[in-house]
């Protein structure tokens, strides 16, 4: 079912439907998609897709493999470029989209977040053009390392970053000269539908780029049980990652999950606890929907009450309101059920007998805002320490030395991130090493090198992105070896 009906969301004409093979493709059925920052505002009803959308879509992706990995690094790189530049031209509306769509601030948006995906296009088209496959020799053979393109590709993106975390996961699957099917998040469809615009606009070839919009458990469910589909990359909850992982298994498909975290954020009596107040209320930027938040304050002993005094001071300085307006620190959450599922949080941990130091309640009556909250919990084992709330809720918890700090950080089945606060070079190195993580920061927080690998350990996911290590993943790894003496 094809038609050419756009919408017009701030200014900027949107299409609700998939895009498949080059062209809008609608659906019988559709969803509603309502901005956090106005719940009565309905933003638009958008193609819900089931089976044979998903089919279509890795048709299409299955039919355009061949041609786009036969392209060569160059010719990929060149279509990455053209995008990147037009992702650039279009921040503004790019950012008025998603700020309206899932609530992040505006300003972040523009100065930041957008432009990050202009940069995930061009960081990987120069990494695959620069990449030098490892040579050696042994046996009597001189052997080299080769990417091979893997085939068509699924990624699943969430609600929170919708814009930047589909570039990060679609530019290293086309740099390595993948097809790709993306299924955003039904909560925030609208930038993954601006980009296959722009995609098209880039002279992506018809297949090469596609978008599936719907519910995970309809279409989504769909794209990864596909047996042509040849990768497949997921950032969401680990419930949905283990459905995900069963069907790859199935298929014996490569998958990789990045699945939120509880990190840890370490503070030791040698830090600068001002900078680390400020950073720990820096946590609740977003409204705490930032999967690499440090969520678990582990503060030591003799410099609790200094350092929370300074925390709630800074904590005091936010201000809640509407994202689109540069005094807002604090964003609404980006659904009401979002909303009911952390206040349930809060409530249970209130009920279980930890103690609310600070918030535990909705901001606004009709609104989707909440208090930022800080809880010190009864034990290491309450359930708002050991499970991810993903909204404005922090936890503070003490330690007496290094030991008992890393087993702490290390105290739940996440390993995503930690923060480390210390004025010692030695500590920082020690406790860095010892915490389990994907990443771990001192005396800064969410500094990111393209480069680096980016991942979790524990129930935080598996595989790693970022770099080399993504265009490995989106390849298939061949050894050509070549006996000495028989070529002239």
């Amino acid at each position: 079912m094809s038609r050419t009906t756009r919408i017009d969301v701030e200014g900027v004409s949107v299409s609700p439907d998939h895009y498949i093979g080059g062209r809008r493709v609608a659906s019988a059925r559709t969803f509603e998609d309502r901005s956090p920052l106005d719940w009565t505002l309905k933003i638009g009803d958008f193609a819900r897709g089931d089976a044979l959308t998903a089919e279509a879509a890795v048709s299409a992706a299955a039919e355009a493999f061949p041609g786009w990995a036969a392209s060569g690094v160059s010719g990929r790189a060149a279509c990455m470029y053209r995008l990147a530049d037009l992702i650039d031209a279009r921040a503004p509306d790019l950012a008025r989209l998603e700020c309206l769509d899932m609530a992040m601030l505006r300003e972040s948006l523009e100065l930041r977040v957008i432009p990050r995906g202009a940069r995930n296009f061009r960081a990987y088209a120069d990494l695959a053009r620069e990449y030098e496959g490892r040579t050696w020799r042994s046996n009597r053979t001189a052997n080299a390392i080769h990417r091979m393109p893997a085939g068509p590709t699924v990624i699943v993106t969430p609600w929170n970053a919708p814009f930047m975390l589909s570039t990060w996961k679609c530019a290293p699957a086309l740099a390595a000269g993948n097809t790709v099917v993306l299924k955003p998040a039904e909560w925030s469809p609208l930038s993954a539908s601006v980009l296959a615009d722009l995609a098209d606009e880039a002279g992506f070839p018809p297949g090469v780029f596609n978008v599936v919009q719907g519910v995970g458990e309809e279409v989504g469910a769909a794209l990864v049980s596909d047996p042509r589909v040849r990768r497949i990359s997921f950032t969401g909850s680990p419930e949905a990652a283990r459905r995900i992982g069963a069907a790859a298994a199935r298929n014996i498909v490569p998958f990789t999950a990045e699945l939120g975290g509880k990190s840890p954020f370490i503070v030791f009596a040698d830090a600068d606890l001002d900078a680390a107040a400020r950073k720990a209320a820096g946590q609740y930027d977003d409204a705490g929907q930032v999967c690499l938040a440090g969520t678990r304050l582990l503060v030591e002993a003799s410099v609790r009450d200094t350092f929370l005094e300074r925390m709630l001071a800074c904590t005091d300085e936010h201000v809640l309101g509407d994202s689109r307006e540069p005094e807002t620190t604090i964003s609404p959450l980006i659904h009401p059920d979002h909303l009911a599922r952390v206040h349930g949080f809060v409530e249970r941990s209130r009920a279980a007998g930890d103690r609310v130091l600070r918030g535990g309640r909705i901001a606004r009556e009709g609104g989707l805002w909440y208090e930022p909250t800080l809880i010190e919990p009864r034990s290491n084992e309450s359930e708002i320490v050991q499970n991810e709330v993903f909204g404005p809720v922090l936890t503070l918890q003490t330690f007496s030395d290094e030991a008992q700090a890393v087993a702490l950080a290390n105290g739940t089945r996440y390993g995503l991130s930690g923060i480390v606060y210390t004025g010692d070079a030695a500590r920082a190195g020690r406790i860095g090493r010892a915490v389990r993580a994907g990443t771990v920061w001192v005396n800064c927080f969410l500094i990111r090198d393209l480069t680096a690998p980016f991942g979790g350990c524990g129930i935080s996911g598996i595989g790693r992105e970022g770099g080399d290590y993504a265009l490995d993943f989106h390849s298939d790894l061949k050894t050509l070896q070549i006996l000495e003496g028989s070529i002239a």
